[in-house]
């Protein structure tokens, strides 16, 4: 098998196990790519890490991979815990919004589907905002405290795992797809081409957002939680839910 040309070997420490499913026609099952993905990504010096991407990467393909066969749970605690809570909106989300794309639903349906869309997503940005507050409330416990003139990323540490949940998805998926029994040879190499990119943005965002979390938790860099401030299901500024209220309420 050849490597696809545009994508450039990535030299990251401990990502040797994904060459093969950046193969145009690499033909591993779900059941191997989880296990091709258990080495550490950043394999840990003398202290162990704060957060650990590698940590978080096999949990959202163990949770995911399990929620396929069996009811969504969270057998986690502390970080990881807030990892799983996170991940479980969007993996609510995303067959939500399946539902709504199906050519049978009725107009009914749809609007079912959307609303409960509208609050996975908020549970979804709520959950976000949990994770960036953990790690506000662990880097104040540890007395971190960045330098007033210390650079900030443009995405928070909350933001890049909840990415990095939705690529774990869209991989699942896209494997899914590409081994379906009905599937023709043309079918399985479009796919396997995405599968190509998805996993090489896998790889680049987890090198990234351990970067991130060892500088956070090192004082390198400053941390902050962004509220997402979503306006659409609150009541007070939504304008169809508030004019909806006054004439409920005869005013």
């Amino acid at each position: 098998m050849q490597p696809r040309a545009a994508l450039a070997p990535l030299t990251c420490p401990g990502l040797s196990s994904f060459a093969a499913l950046r193969q145009v026609n690499g033909s591993r099952t779900l059941t191997e790519y989880n296990s091709a993905l258990t080495p550490a990504l950043f394999p840990k010096g003398e202290g162990e890490e704060m957060i650990s991407l590698t940590e978080i990467g096999k949990l959202h393909k163990d949770c995911i991979d399990r929620w396929h066969r069996e009811a969504v749970d969270n057998r986690y605690e502390g970080f990881l815990g807030v990892v799983c809570e996170q991940l479980s909106y969007n993996f609510k989300l995303w067959h939500e919004e399946d539902k709504a794309r199906s050519p049978s639903a009725t107009d009914t349906e749809i609007a079912q589907v959307k609303r409960a869309i509208d609050k996975l997503n908020q549970q979804r940005n709520d959950w976000i905002e949990k994770l960036d507050d953990w790690i506000t409330e662990e880097l104040t416990r540890g007395g971190v405290m960045a330098a007033p003139d210390a650079p900030q990323n443009t995405e928070t540490m909350g933001s890049s795992i909840d990415r990095l949940s939705i690529l774990a998805l869209r991989i699942y998926h896209l494997i899914e797809q590409r081994d379906r029994a009905d599937a023709t040879a043309e079918h399985r190499e479009g796919v396997a081409r995405k599968l190509a990119i998805a996993l090489a943005q896998q790889e680049d965002l987890s090198r990234s957002a351990q970067q991130l979390a060892d500088d956070l938790f090192a004082g390198r860099k400053k941390h902050k939680t962004y509220r997402q401030l979503k306006m659409y299901n609150d009541p007070s500024l939504n304008p169809y839910l508030y004019k909806a209220g006054a004439k409920g309420s005869g005013q």
